[in-house]
């Protein structure tokens, strides 16, 4: 489904966050670039934590048109006015969020670099399909997703996929052309600047 037009930004939290900075930093973000989606990804498994961060962080997205979507919670969806849920286990839960969810809301998933599970997500009903790591982060297996997963998926695919984790200014560079969207998340919250390290990382792309 990619072609030669710039991929759409789908901006990920960190795992953890200082409700009284981060919208800020969010809101900056924002207001630097097109971002397409935001995904609450936060570690807690807090309820209450997790709620508190859903109401704030939709008022920052929503006020900017960006679409918000948690990760793994398909509860939190409708009573906290999101607009879907990340799913990272692959195909497996994808017909179950959709039952929950409705036809209208956004339903990822997550299918590591796993070809045949991106298509069976795909099959399920995912609004969209994500690899990754694309770069090493020092984390997981090892494995990463390498660029001519994407290449053939953007060729023979239809379903919209998502390149995130371990991405540089290289790697955005090289996935821009087979990627439909950069999930971009941890290469720049760790920056003090991370509007300004957004920048950086897509300087190459125009």
């Amino acid at each position: 489904m990619a072609g030669n037009d710039r991929p759409r930004l789908y901006l990920i939290t960190p795992a953890a966050i200082d409700l009284r900075s981060f919208p800020d930093a969010l809101a900056a973000v924002l207001d630097s670039a097109e971002i397409a989606c935001l995904r609450i990804a936060l570690a807690t498994r807090n309820a209450e934590a997790l709620a508190r961060a859903a109401d704030t962080l939709r008022e920052v997205a929503h006020a900017r048109d960006v679409a918000v979507v948690i990760d793994t919670h398909v509860r939190l969806v409708v009573p906290h006015g999101l607009d879907g849920v990340h799913l990272g286990d692959g195909a497996r839960s994808v017909r179950e969020a959709r039952r929950a969810l409705g036809a209208e809301a956004i339903v990822g998933a997550f299918c590591g670099t796993s070809r045949h599970d991106g298509l069976t997500a795909g099959e399920a009903g995912a609004d969209y399909v994500s690899f990754g790591p694309v770069g090493d982060t020092g984390l997981g297996p090892g494995r990463t997703a390498p660029q001519d997963l994407f290449a053939w998926w953007s060729e023979m695919i239809e379903v919209p996929v998502v390149a995130e984790g371990g991405l540089d200014a290289e790697s955005v560079a090289a996935l821009a052309p087979v990627t439909d969207f950069l999930g971009i998340g941890e290469e720049i919250w760790s920056d003090e600047d991370p509007a300004g390290a957004l920048g950086a990382l897509l300087a190459r792309i125009g």
